[in-house]
């Protein structure tokens, strides 16, 4: 019996973890408009600047329908939102 719940346990936890990436990681145009806040709410959620964050993530999200996966880099992921810079040349998207 323990056996068995430990095989759902195992089961349960490589079927979240799949789900997860699925949602949070993905290329361009990975992503509908409406999948944009949760991605970014996961994207700023270890942020000092959570509301400025929020803000330009939702922002770029829109435009390039991708989020990177993670809270920080991995914008290599999602070239447009890689590449969308500001009037200084510094990054707009988070």
């Amino acid at each position: 019996m323990a056996q068995l719940s430990s095989v759902f346990i195992a089961f349960f936890l490589i079927f979240t973890m799949a789900s997860f990436i699925e949602v949070y990681a993905g290329g361009e145009g990975s992503l509908t408009p409406a999948g944009c806040a949760p991605a970014c709410d996961f994207r700023c959620s270890n942020t000092q600047y959570k509301k400025a964050c929020l803000t330009y993530c939702n922002l770029c999200c829109a435009k390039c329908l991708c989020v990177p996966s993670g809270t920080f880099g991995h914008k290599e992921e999602c070239p447009c939102y890689n590449n969308w810079k500001t009037k200084e040349g510094g990054p707009k998207c988070p």
